[in-house]
């Protein structure tokens, strides 16, 4: 079979203040750079995500592959009616190309929660435009992010979707390939399988998702006993609750003769509203809580700065989270011992590298020694717009130390994206008051301790991190902490990402959808 494969990756937060653009497509910092034609296999065979997965296996089976697009950019606000359109126009022109020549089938690796300035479901339109090219006859499949806020069009148009079942998402690879499980179903079949769907009526907030905790890893577990038991299978999107338009609300959905008792009973078992409530502290009280507990502990506490976590559409640099760190004397408490991590401050991290340059004494005991004693201004981190109408905390003005340089490239070794490589441009380490401020010129969620690595931060040395993420972090962290009920604490700083989605100015949702839980 020859099968045409194509990917668009990204989760769009539309009350976020940065756009996607075509630059941002192009810029390689938490995904690899756009790529187009025969680098796209070479760049995804061995990584895990979802192209990967499904490369792997079509080879496997002796499928032969014709590589167009792969489009991923960090989440933000909405992608520019330019990039869309450029993105669109490269796979529909080399669609065009391939079903000259003959394809049996399209693969599509899918974020499934891209808002496009001019096309609110733009992968139910990327889809659709698809379909107009190759006909109902050849197959679309599709794999999506947990977070994808499905639509109709999205389930009508295609063939078969299928999301990840783990957040933090681990599952990637093993998605693409059922993905390919999927289409040989369809194959077999000879024409489209039986799909029955459900939509919550209400947002999931983000912080309640993982499916580390409880009710989602009971969740996903009665998925897959459905699937074996079924001969379906299965998919619960829990959804990305900040994306704007009508449909933006968990889902869930199933292929097979039993679809429709299989999606019920999942339904029926994760739509009471009570079990999502996520536990978000003030920041004050998170702190708190944090301290006393890393006293009290020989392994770290992680305090995750949910509102600003750039896997959600924050840019990473806001300061609530390190202002209260250092009125409550965490460095001082525990000194060098406080990490904070990843701060974009493109600005500051280049202030260092000019000012390392400049101060470096040659003939010193050590470069690294050199390095620890010297010691700039700044005034780090953002003031950004929030969804409240107002800024978050200034920036933290102050002396700090310079402990580490970094060139900013780094490969993840845990257990999401293991093998993506970050390009994320001059970063440094930063010592104020006992805290260490890991510092990037590239936007990235802290969900790798390589990141932290990559600027002589060990984590697994430190009492208190401080995560910009949501829940990715989880995977790599947790497993450092001696209580991940206790040990993990979820911080509600000012930000743009807000953790109760019910605080946002919502404009085109469907008044049948409550963006907070039903009390």
């Amino acid at each position: 079979m020859r099968i045409f494969i194509a990917g668009y990756q990204h989760e769009t937060n539309t009350f976020a203040p940065t756009l996607a653009d075509w630059d941002a497509f192009n810029a390689g910092h938490t995904f690899p750079a756009y790529r187009r034609g025969a680098k796209l296999i070479e760049t995804f065979k061995d990584i895990n995500i979802p192209v990967g997965g499904f490369i792997q296996a079509a080879l496997g089976k002796g499928w032969q592959l014709v590589p167009s697009v792969w489009a991923g950019a960090t989440p933000s606000s909405y992608v520019t009616t330019e990039a869309f359109e450029r993105i669109c126009g490269d796979i529909c022109e080399d669609l065009r190309e391939a079903v000259n020549q003959g394809i049996d089938a399209v693969y599509l690796d899918l974020h499934g929660a891209a808002v496009a300035q001019n096309a609110d479901d733009s992968e139910g339109e990327l889809i659709a435009r698809i379909r107009a090219i190759v006909g109902e006859a050849v197959p679309i499949v599709g794999s999506l992010d947990l977070h994808a806020n499905v639509t109709e069009r999205m389930l009508s148009v295609a063939d078969a979707l299928v999301s990840y079942r783990t957040y933090p998402h681990i599952d990637m690879a093993d998605t693409g390939r059922l993905a390919a499980k999927l289409l040989e179903r369809r194959i077999a079949l000879g024409r489209k399988e039986k799909l029955h769907y459900q939509r919550f009526a209400y947002m999931i907030p983000l912080n309640a998702q993982s499916t580390w905790m409880q009710p989602a890893k009971r969740l996903y577990d009665e998925l897959i006993a459905s699937d074996a038991a079924n001969n379906v299978v299965l998919s619960f999107c829990m959804g990305f609750p900040a994306a704007d338009f009508a449909e933006c609300a968990p889902m869930i959905w199933g292929y097979g003769e039993k679809a429709e008792m299989a999606v019920s009973a999942l339904f029926a078992s994760a739509s009471p509203a009570k079990q999502w409530d996520p536990g978000v502290l003030p920041v004050a009280q998170a702190v708190a809580i944090a301290i006393e507990r890393a006293a009290q502990s020989d392994k770290p506490i992680v305090i995750a700065d949910t509102q600003d976590n750039p896997g959600a559409g924050g840019d990473s640099n806001t300061t609530g989270v390190l202002h209260e760190l250092l009125r409550q004397g965490a460095g001082k408490r525990f000194p060098n011992r406080v990490a904070l991590g990843m701060l974009y401050d493109p600005e500051s991290a280049n202030q260092v590298h000019i000012y390392d340059q400049k101060e470096h004494v040659v003939g010193v005991e050590s470069a690294q020694s050199a390095i620890k004693n010297r010691v700039i201004d700044l005034n780090l981190g953002t003031a950004v717009p929030t969804f409240t109408g107002v800024l978050s905390d200034p920036p933290v003005q102050g002396s700090f130390r310079i402990e580490q340089l970094s060139d900013g490239v780094c490969t993840y070794t845990g257990p999401m994206m293991t093998g993506v490589t970050a390009h994320l441009g001059k970063s440094c380490a930063l010592n104020i008051e006992g805290i260490r401020v890991a510092v990037v010129s590239g936007k990235a969620q802290l969900l790798d301790r390589e990141l932290l690595r990559m600027v002589g931060i060990n984590a697994e040395e430190m009492k208190i991190i401080v995560v910009k993420s949501s829940n990715h972090f989880r995977a790599d962290f947790t497993p450092l902490v001696a209580d991940s009920a206790r040990d993990v604490i979820v911080a509600k700083a000012a930000g743009p990402m807000a953790a109760d989605a019910g605080d946002l100015p919502w404009k085109k949702l469907s008044p049948t959808i409550s963006p907070s839980l039903p009390v």
